[in-house]
């Protein structure tokens, strides 16, 4: 399975294309927000979510039949931005289970930068 061609379907909310990456009965897990999909509900709550979509596959690893991909995802107008890190079990070279987690993107908290500590990673 190609990870990169899989997100460029899931931000273009391409609902075939994105069906054809999944068996069937995959079960697919948001736990940031505690929602289990089947793949007819993930297809709904990706491709019928509200704007037009982009962003970057940052990094992947392979553990045999696990794909763990962290990926920056944000709207074209960049308004504002996640990050996604996503563990896709592969079962015949489809998609068997996903679980995500999606984080806002965002300045640390007040407390840390009283006490200045860390610094940007970027700047």
């Amino acid at each position: 399975m190609n990870i990169y061609e899989f997100w460029k379907a899931v931000l273009k909310q391409d609902e075939q294309e994105i069906r054809n990456y999944f068996h069937q009965d995959a079960r697919i897990c948001w736990h940031c927000t505690n929602e289990l999909f089947t793949l007819d509900e993930y297809i709904i709550a990706n491709c019928e979510y509200p704007g037009d979509w982009d962003g970057v596959v940052k990094r992947v690893e392979l553990l045999d039949d696990l794909i763990i991909s962290v990926t920056l995802v944000y709207p074209k107008d960049q308004t504002v931005s996640y990050h996604v890190v996503s563990f896709l079990k592969l079962q015949q070279d489809k998609i068997i289970s996903l679980d995500e987690y999606w984080a806002d993107d965002g300045s640390a908290p007040q407390w840390r930068l009283d006490k200045h500590i860390g610094k940007p990673i970027k700047e």
